[in-house]
C-alpha cells in the first residue's frame, strides 16, 4: 500500500517509520521550507524498538494514495490540507487529530465516505527533522469500523510492532472516548505547568481533573456516546507520573496551544445540552491567563 503522512511529527512519524519498516510505501508530505531540511528517512527510537527506514518526500500530493493520515495539530490543519489537491487520488484520510470538530471539515473537502474517523493515544516527539523518540510503554490506535477493508493491513502492521488496534462501530463513542480523557489531563497539566504525576499530587487540582472527567462523559453521552466514567476515572492513575501532554509542552515552548480543539467541543455541547461544566470551564479559563501573560 501507499501511504501518505501529512505532519511528520511525533505521531505522523511514528506511524509512518512503522509501515514503512513492514514494508509499504510511505511519504511524507512537508511544507516547502521544510522540504529541503528533512532525511529522506525516519529514524525511531520507541519503547518497542529502534530502527531507521527509507520514505519519499513531497510537497504536495501528486501520485495516487492508499490512506492519508493526516497528523498535523488542529491548529494547523487547514493550512496543511493546501498541499491536498482538490483532484488527488485518495482512497482513505484517517485523521489522528486531537478533537472532534476536524470530522466534518474533512468530509466537507472530501466526501463522507472517504474520511474515516480514528484516534491514537501515544507520547511520541519529533526531536529533529526525521527523528522520532516514543517515550510511553503503549501505542493505542483505533478507527471506525466502516474503515476497516482498508485498514485491515496496515493495523496488522502496527500490531505487530506492539501497537493496541481496535475497530469500533459507533463514531461517537469512538471520538469522545479519546476526549473525555485527553481533555482533562491536558487541561489540568496545562494550567498547572506540569506533570500528571504533580496534578495528582495536589488535592485540589486532582479532584477538579476528576470533576472535568466526569463533565467531560456527561457531555459524550448526551452527544451520541456510550461511556462508563469508571473507565477513564480507573486509567488516570496507571499514567507515568512524568507524563506531560502536548498542550502543557506547546504552551511552554511558545506555541499556539489546541485549547479549542480539546475543550471547544465539552463547551460547547456542555451548552447545548444545558449540562454542567464548571471543572472544564475553570481549567480553560486558568489557561488562557497564562497564555495572556506570555503574550
Amino acid at each position: 500500500m501507499h501511504h501518505g503522512i501529512l505532519g511528520a511529527g511525533g505521531v505522523g512519524g511514528l506511524i509512518g517509520a512503522v509501515l514503512a519498516k513492514a514494508g509499504d510505501e510511505v511519504t511524507l508530505i512537508l511544507r516547502p521550507q521544510a522540504l529541503a531540511q528533512h532525511p529522506k528517512g525516519l529514524a525511531l527510537d520507541s519503547t518497542f524498538g529502534k530502527f531507521a527506514v527509507p520514505v519519499a518526500l513531497t510537497a504536495k500530493v501528486e501520485q495516487p494514495v492508499d490512506i492519508l493520515w493526516v497528523t498535523v495539530k488542529a491548529t494547523q490543519l487547514e493550512s496543511a490540507l493546501d498541499s491536498v489537491p482538490a483532484d488527488a487520488q485518495v482512497r482513505a484520510v484517517v485523521p489522528l487529530l486531537n478533537g472532534i470538530d476536524h470530522i466534518q471539515l474533512l468530509r466537507r473537502r472530501f466526501g463522507h465516505d472517504r474520511v474515516v474517523p480514528a484516534t491514537i493515544a501515544v507520547e511520541s516527539e519529533r526531536a529533529a527533522p526525521g527523528v522520532i523518540v516514543h517515550r510511553s510503554p503503549w501505542v493505542r490506535l483505533n478507527a471506525a469500523s466502516s474503515g476497516k477493508h482498508l485498514l485491515e493491513n496496515p493495523f496488522e502492521h502496527f500490531q505487530r510492532f506492539g501497537f493496541d488496534c481496535n475497530f469500533i462501530d459507533n463514531e461517537n463513542t469512538l471520538l469522545w472516548s479519546k476526549l473525555v480523557f485527553l481533555a482533562p489531563i491536558a487541561l489540568s497539566t496545562t494550567a498547572a505547568a506540569s506533570p500528571i504525576g504533580d496534578v495528582l499530587k495536589d488535592p485540589a487540582r486532582k479532584a477538579r481533573l476528576e470533576d472535568s472527567l466526569r463533565e467531560a462523559c456527561a457531555v459524550a453521552n448526551a452527544s451520541g456516546a456510550t461511556i462508563d466514567v469508571n473507565v477513564p476515572l480507573g486509567n488516570i492513575g496507571k499514567l507515568p507520573p512524568q507524563m506531560r501532554s502536548s498542550m502543557q509542552k506547546d504552551v511552554e515552548a511558545g506555541r499556539p496551544p489546541e485549547l479549542d480543539a480539546i475543550a471547544g467541543p465539552i463547551l460547547r455541547d456542555a451548552e447545548k445540552y444545558g449540562l454542567p461544566a464548571p471543572a472544564t470551564r475553570t481549567l480553560v479559563d486558568e489557561i488562557q491567563k497564562r497564555l495572556k501573560a506570555q503574550s
